[in-house]
């Protein structure tokens, strides 16, 4: 097994605001006499589109909801439910078109008022052909004003997750008297930009006018560290209030820790494997499914993950989506008797030296992944140790995304390990339409997958708008899928924080884009 790894440092820059940042005190400094609460928290990521704040350009709008500088007309709660935002509410006006209703006490940072302008100035920079993003919108026809704080979105077509896709952060709702959306963020929400430094820090303060009530500290300091490490050491030794995914082999350590509060729970995100069913012999289901039991998913869980930051995964969809199908799903559980025996029937055979054979040839399998989660590399390497012994010869390669996304493109990859939320609407026709309509991009251009029945199920689906019936095909579908084994899911992520133990008001949103709320403080 042969590994061909890139080894990332920490920046000078991060570490001088660690420096910095360790200078203050636990919670407060002193400002004029008074006391002023500031919270220091470590991110793993942050904005990496060149420097850019734009929720429009990218998924920077995902940093920037983190921060809460911006804020979207509809969001999900912390157990998933669908609720208004900077909107009061909706009705479906017709099969085509949704009346929105729009709060009409809310100011931007900037002193302008919230508005039906306000709102389809940002909506529309999102349905701008110009926008990396737009096609993803494409089934929106037309945003239009009928009253000041009254809009009507028409489709396309009948599109029954309309509301939801309205959740995605780049849809958030921006002053469209802003100068300079990439450096000046203005926003609604709960807290103001003060300062940004790309790749090491964000600075934000209060919004003393939020809409939504008294936010519970003045000051908030960002950093952004993709060390572990460096991040745990930084919560242990009391350098910062909150660490976002520290290292997983301290776990137990920081449960233990008086000073310190540890919280975990299931996210929306799956780690799963592209496979390239373009190229033979992957374009084989019965090799697919093969590949799918030969798979160990407990031990990546126990030795990649250390045990505590996933599960090992069902269906593409995790336990905390509302409509996932897992309870219904048959799982691929590991049993490499299964999987060989589906490899002979498909032509790949066992030579005497024990290795696998496809073609007079022995059956090799790279696994190419990225940089920017920890979780990616530990976990392609024992995929590629458990292929071994079962024959199959196998590399990893470590690239980044570019470089990646181009080889996939190609079509000159075997398998890419992957970490997607896999439902960052909340509804299911993202992530379907995305990878398993034969023309949406990742079906099309990297799993070279389509099905007929599976293309009709999802097109119906966008269609229904009775919501136990949409359960009942997105149901049919994920079993579907599962039997075609285009994807491969691996395990469910779950995410961590250590918090200091003075820290209270801090809830967990399966999103992954709602962390800072106006509700955390200080005990």
């Amino acid at each position: 097994m042969k590994f061909n790894v890139q080894k990332t440092k920490i920046s000078s820059p991060a570490v001088a605001v660690i420096l910095i940042v360790a200078l203050l005190c636990s919670g407060c400094t002193e400002t004029g006499g008074t006391e002023e609460k500031v919270l220091r928290v470590v991110f793993n990521e942050g904005p990496d589109t060149g420097g850019s704040l734009d929720p429009a350009n990218g998924w920077t709008g995902w940093y920037v909801h983190q921060a809460g500088i911006y804020e979207t007309l509809f969001y999900y709660d912390a157990d998933m439910n669908l609720m208004p935002k900077l909107a009061t509410g909706y009705k479906q006006l017709n099969d085509t078109e949704w009346e929105i209703q729009l709060r009409e006490d809310v100011s931007f940072h900037d002193g302008t008022k919230m508005n039906a302008d306000a709102v389809l100035f940002s909506l529309n920079r999102v349905l701008d052909p110009t926008n990396s993003r737009s096609s993803e919108y494409s089934f929106i026809k037309e945003v239009r004003k009928t009253g000041e704080y009254t809009i009507v979105i028409e489709t396309n077509d009948v599109y029954a997750p309309l509301i939801a896709s309205l959740v995605d952060p780049i849809m958030s709702i921006i002053s469209p008297g802003i100068v300079d959306a990439d450096k000046e963020p203005i926003g609604t929400g709960p807290f103001k930009f003060v300062s940004f430094e790309p790749g090491t820090s964000l600075e934000i303060e209060k919004n003393p006018d939020y809409w939504d009530g008294d936010v519970k500290v003045d000051r908030i300091l960002i950093q952004y560290n993709k060390d572990s490490t460096a991040r745990t050491l930084m919560i242990k030794s009391g350098d910062v209030d909150i660490a976002r995914d520290p290292l997983q082999s301290e776990y137990s350590a920081l449960q233990a820790n008086p000073d310190i509060n540890v919280i975990s729970r299931e996210t929306l995100r799956t780690y799963f494997l592209f496979v390239n069913g373009g190229k033979a012999p992957f374009d084989d289901v019965r090799v697919r499914q093969a590949l799918s039991y030969a798979i160990n998913r407990q031990e990546i869980v126990d030795t990649a993950l250390e045990g505590v930051s996933g599960l090992p995964a069902t269906g593409i969809f995790t336990n905390t989506m509302p409509w996932n199908a897992n309870d219904q799903i048959e799982a691929y559980e590991y049993n490499p008797e299964k999987a060989l025996e589906l490899f002979e029937e498909a032509g790949i055979t066992k030579g005497t030296d024990g290795k696998l054979y496809y073609n007079g040839e022995p059956f090799t399998i790279e696994i190419q992944t990225y940089t920017k989660r920890a979780a990616l590399q530990p976990s392609a390497e024992i995929l590629a140790s458990q292929l071994e012994d079962i024959g199959i010869t196998s590399t990893v390669t470590i690239l980044d995304s570019a470089a990646l996304t181009a080889n996939a493109v190609a079509g000159t990859y075997d398998f890419s390990l992957a970490a997607w939320s896999t439902a960052p609407t909340g509804d299911p026709d993202y992530f379907l339409s995305l990878h398993y309509l034969s023309t949406g991009n990742y079906a099309a251009n990297w799993l070279r997958y389509s099905n007929p029945q599976v293309d009709e199920l999802i097109l119906e689906a966008r269609k229904e708008t009775d919501e136990e019936k949409r359960a009942e095909l997105y149901d049919e579908i994920q079993i579907q899928i599962q039997e075609d084994a285009a994807i491969l899911p691996v395990f469910y992520a779950n995410e961590i924080y250590a918090l200091s133990s003075d820290v209270e008001g801090f809830v967990m949103y399966p999103n992954e884009y709602t962390i800072i709320t106006k509700d955390i403080g200080f005990a």
